[in-house]
């Protein structure tokens, strides 16, 4: 844990007169709550950040709290405003000629929508006239619906939706195939489940916490494929910048050279970002993301008086925006080299962690502190993108799985009790983490024991207490509310994303649920043919893998099973278990039934801390 020591100065009040600067209006209403009256964000849930901090919260984790606790419409220059404050993330609003474009419409279509009407109460009742979402992440896109027109509908053919190449293969690959692993840990790091206060959820990092609306991904109906790349929507020329791989393998900062405004997107931020987040995604690229760092510089810096982005506060002013740029460049520049210096030293990942310590010039600025991401964690998903699992010892390559193992060191150290014993003695002398690392063992090798759980709650408090980085502490807090009540059921989802699924990303969500040896024995060939889009596709199911291939021609008889036509809509009702209404077949409707019950449903609460 950091000492306060070697912290920046918390007597420079900067980072909370550019977080204040600007402010037209705060929140229209305390609450933002669905049609039928489910609160999704509470604004008052951040009251408590008023006070001093506590000693149950890391002082510069509280400072930076208190920064993202600021809620309202922001004036960022002329014509360009934003929403913060109302969700995890901020919306941007850009005026044009005739009504405004929306960048990064939010989680939740309620607190979109919420962000807007305080925007059009103070500066007037302008349509929305583009959509654009910087990035590939769910808190980027997903409150769309609360900012189109209600005749818009999947073509919004009036309201462009613009996006980076890649958007929506990223967006599902991340919030799709792997969702339901992504949205249980993420439940863990953004510390969902827990109570808002001094003890429990105190933020992100990023931003409070995200909202629990509705939402939705639609797909762009303009791609952004180059850097240098302009676009004019609504009268306003944008000037864009690719950034694939860095904080989203799908990204753009875009500039305004007529307001002589910078938007970042998610790549600079006022805080130290993820290389791979906790709740798991692919790990990006510390090398690439400086690099892009510096084109901006060279590509807008000059032509930039103020520089804002999709999370935090504005910075105001060509040189310190320039060197808030370059600062952020070094910061993963510096992770990135000196993580490959120590491991082609033969340093393993978690080595390196312990080793790499951040030059005092960035260690001194607020902005580079690891609120969000981790200097610990960067490095260890550095050495991860080069060098994978293995951490070359071959004691590593055939280890058990923790059940096993956790009961084989407790069995060593003598039995539970002296196991429980132990880690009590290191919790005293101060070393809750090696104390957090034998507990684990302790309960997963006897997850009936009440007391090992509760020890190892109370470890994960101390833990909790002492972090800075925001994600550290919900992860913590969390395990140990898991440890006291159980597994928390979630009610988080990725449901509103499928109707923008394409046909073939469909049939990649199946092939991922199929139970492999429950298929092993099955053959079967099945054709699809979708008359709203004029598409066929076959698919087989053969030694437990779902294949599925598009065709130009319908199948040979006899050559498939069965043969299906119906609307990509029918598709999504018929895996719904809707049945077949408003589908012809030909052919055995049984090996449609056969690939479906083949399939595993996700456990969306699977336990974490505990076998």
């Amino acid at each position: 844990m950091t000492s306060i020591d070697e912290m920046p100065d918390f007597a420079d009040r900067t980072d909370f007169e550019d977080a204040d600067r600007g402010l037209v209006a705060p929140p229209a209403q305390d609450r933002i709550t669905t049609a039928d009256g489910r609160v999704v964000w509470d604004f008052g849930a951040t009251a408590f950040l008023e006070g001093d901090c506590p000693d149950t919260v890391h002082p510069s984790l509280w400072r930076q709290s208190q920064l993202c606790a600021r809620a309202g419409l922001y004036e960022v220059t002329a014509g360009v405003y934003q929403i913060r404050g109302f969700d995890l993330s901020n919306m941007t609003l850009i005026e044009g000629e005739r009504g405004v474009i929306v960048v990064d419409p939010l989680v939740s279509a309620e607190c979109a929508a919420a962000g807007l009407a305080l925007y059009r109460a103070h500066r007037g009742d302008r349509p929305v006239t583009a959509v654009l979402c910087t990035h590939s992440h769910i808190d980027h896109f997903g409150g769309i619906r609360g900012v189109l027109p209600e005749d818009g509908d999947e073509g919004h053919d009036a309201v462009p939706i613009v996006a980076p190449a890649g958007f929506m293969e990223h967006s599902v690959a991340e919030n799709v195939y792997a969702g339901t692993a992504m949205l249980r840990r993420g439940a863990y790091y953004s510390g969902y489940t827990l109570d808002r206060g001094p003890a429990g959820l105190v933020g992100m990092g990023l931003g409070f916490t995200s909202s629990t609306g509705s939402v939705e991904l639609l797909p762009p109906t303009v791609e952004i494929t180059a850097t240098g790349q302009e676009e004019t929507y609504d009268g306003v020329l944008f000037r864009f910048q690719l950034t694939p791989g860095t904080e989203a393998p799908s990204e753009l900062n875009f500039h305004l050279p007529e307001r002589r405004a910078l938007c970042m997107a998610e790549n600079a931020s006022h805080t130290m970002h993820n290389i791979l987040t906790l709740r798991g995604a692919l790990v990006r690229d510390a090398r690439i993301w400086s690099h892009y760092l510096t084109e901006s510089v060279e590509l807008f810096g000059d032509g930039s008086d103020v520089l804002f982005a999709s999370h935090h506060w504005p910075t105001w002013g060509t040189d310190r925006l320039k060197r808030y740029l370059g600062e952020q460049r070094d910061l993963y520049g510096y992770l990135h080299d000196q993580t490959l210096r120590l491991l082609n030293q033969g340093h393993t990942g978690t080595e390196c962690a312990e080793l790499v310590e951040l030059p005092p010039a960035l260690a001194r600025a607020w902005h580079a502190r690891g609120y969000y991401g981790s200097v610990s964690h960067n490095v260890k998903a550095i050495y991860q993108r080069y060098m994978g699992w293995y951490d070359g010892h071959p004691s590593s390559l055939w280890e058990h799985p923790p059940a096993e193992t956790a009961r084989r060191y407790v069995d060593c150290l003598g039995g539970l009790r002296p196991a429980l014993d132990k880690a009590r003695a290191y919790l005293e002398e101060g070393d809750a983490r090696f104390a957090a690392q034998l507990l684990k063992h302790a309960v997963f090798a006897a997850p009936e024991s009440t007391e090992a759980k509760e020890l190892l709650a109370r470890t994960f408090e101390q833990l909790a207490h002492g972090a800075e980085n925001a994600t550290w502490r919900n992860c913590y807090l969390t395990g140990a509310l898991e440890l006291r009540e159980g597994v928390q059921r979630t009610t988080l989802t990725s449901g509103g994303m499928a109707g923008a699924l394409s046909v073939e990303q469909v049939f990649d969500s199946l092939a991922i649920r199929v139970d492999g040896p429950r298929a092993w024995n099955l053959s079967l060939a099945t054709d699809w043919h979708f008359t709203d889009l004029g598409e066929r596709h076959r698919v087989t199911l053969h030694n437990g893998v779902l294949v599925h291939t598009r065709t130009d021609t319908p199948p040979v008889p006899g050559s498939v099973d069965l043969s299906l036509t119906l609307t990509k809509p029918r598709l999504m009702d018929l895996l719904a278990g809707e049945g077949t209404s408003g589908v012809d077949y030909a052919g055995d409707l049984g090996a449609l039934q056969s690939i479906l019950g083949v399939l595993d449903d996700a456990d969306p609460s699977f336990p974490v801390v505990t076998p």
